[in-house]
Order: C-alpha cells, then structure tokens, then sequence
C-alpha cells in the first residue's frame, strides 16, 4: 500500500486526479493536500475513503506535516504562482529530507523548448534532487475556454488573447486526470520519462470561435490583440502580474514554433480516444452561454 498526496486538490485537474484514483485504487491512502481541509471535505463528501492535510504551496510551515510519511507526490503548479526558487526548491527540499523520491509532476507540452516558463524550471529542480519522476505534459486545457477565460466570454461575449493564428492542441482535463491516475498508480512501470498528453485536433482560436457559434445561440468573437494591449486589459480587471506574463507567452509563443506534435499516449494507456474540441463544447455548452 502506498500513500499518494495529491496538490492542487481542488483545482480542475486534481480532482479529475482523485475522482480516477478512487475508481482505479482500492489499497492506496490516498490524501489532498488542501489550503481549507473543512471547504475540501465539502466538496469531497462523496469520496469516504479520501483523507486530507493541510498542505499550502505559499506556506512552507505546512510542507512537513503534510509531506510526512507520503510515498508519493502528485505535484502541480498552481497558475498565479511563478517564483520556482522561492516556493518549489524548499518544497523540494523537504520532500527530499523526507525521504520522497516519486514524484509525478504536471508540466507542459513543449517544455523542453520553453525555458522561460516556470515548469522547465521545476523539471530540472526535480532531476537535481535526484528523485525518481514522471513528468506529464499535457497541450492545451479546453477547460481554459470555462476557466480563465470565461469571463470575457460571459461579459464580453469575446476571446481576448495575443495568439493570432497560432494552432494549440486541444486536451481534455478529464483526459490528463486519467493519465495522471494511472501514472500514480504505475509509476515504477513509467518512471523517469516524459509523457506528453494531447488530443488528436490542432486548432487556431477561429476554429473555437466557429465551433461555439455553430453550438450555441450566443454568439462569441474571438480577439487577436498585441501583447502591451493584452496586459492592460487583464491589468485591469486585477489579474496578477504573473499570472498575465504566464498567459501571454502561453498564447504569444506558439504564434513563432511548429504546430504542437500530436501524441497517442492518451490512446496507448487507457485503450480510449481523447475528447474532440465538438464534445467538449456541447458537453460545456450551458457554461459558455
């Protein structure tokens, strides 16, 4: 029996994490690691067998408590948050002190060429502590369309980004939540290797703005706008800085590399297809009203 800490619990993809890991594990402990434990037992109260800690990413005085005893760590990098050195290198280090050396870490497609982004940071710190990994990395999250970027949608009835004609990958976090179980639960299997996760569609904000429209009966214009323009406007609205720099070279990079490499991984290890950017929108379709 192993026991499994899972981070970013209550965000999308962690509990697509848990949600597999309870219908794929029957012996494992497995444990969210949780800013508000009371608020995570609410929205986890159809899950009995999950336990929580407190565990905050911002807070190094929870890493201990939450990290002892943990065999191994689904880790993830919660989006407002940048500065590698300061909160993933002492949370590292503890991880290390305690004797964790599995960790499945959830990085980005395209990693490897992005030296600027936080996550190409974090793979290498992990590699340096000499822990044993799994680095998945996932393309696009359709679930940003009813995330970050769906209040412009809602009010403006707008997609707003610096990312002209750039072709993503689309991925279903339900997808990547499956992988991640899966992974948690084979690790030795998979270990110290990269997987990226995609779907099978690579498509410009146009197709999105088409497909939207073809759906539903509120219709949405997506806005390509430069980069200086883009930061005003989420300027203000109150996003932090960080997480604006974030989102512009997400969306601005790919404007100026190849279109993102298609993965079958997905397919390969759960025997299914990934979600189609179609399914995703009808299944979505009352959030994007």
């Amino acid at each position: 029996m192993k026991k499994i800490l899972i981070t970013g619990a209550t965000g999308n993809i962690g509990r697509e994490v848990i949600r597999h890991l309870t219908t794929l594990s029957t012996d494992d402990q497995l444990i969210a690691g949780v800013r508000e434990v009371a608020k995570a037992q609410q929205i986890f109260q159809t899950f009995p067998k999950l336990n929580f800690v407190r565990f905050d990413l911002e807070d190094p005085q929870t890493y201990s408590n939450a990290l002892e005893g943990i065999d191994r760590l689904f880790l993830l990098r919660p989006p407002h948050i940048s500065d590698v050195e300061k909160y993933f290198s002492p949370l590292l280090s503890t991880a290390k002190a305690l004797k964790i050396r599995e960790i499945v870490f959830l990085s980005v497609q395209g990693v490897e060429r992005s030296k600027v982004i936080p996550h190409h940071k974090i793979e290498i710190l992990i590699k340096e502590m000499g822990m044993d990994y799994i680095f998945i990395r996932p393309s696009y999250f359709m679930q940003n369309l009813t995330t970050t970027l769906l209040v412009d949608i809602k009010t403006r009835r707008q997609i707003i980004l610096p990312a002209g004609k750039a072709k993503f990958n689309w991925v279903d976090i339900e997808n990547i939540g499956e992988v991640a179980a899966m992974l948690l639960l084979q690790f030795t299997s998979y270990k110290n290797k990269a997987y990226e996760v995609t779907g099978y569609e690579n498509e410009s904000f146009y197709t999105i703005e088409r497909l939207i429209n073809e759906i539903s009966n509120h219709p949405v214009k997506y806005r390509s706008v430069n980069p200086f323009l883009f930061f005003q406007i989420k300027k203000k609205t109150g996003m932090p800085t960080g997480m604006i720099m974030v989102m512009t070279m997400l969306h601005l990079l790919p404007r100026f590399q190849k279109e993102p490499i298609i993965s079958h991984f997905y397919e390969q290890i759960t025997g299914k297809s990934p979600t189609t950017l179609r399914d995703f929108i009808q299944r979505e379709s009352a959030q994007l009203t």
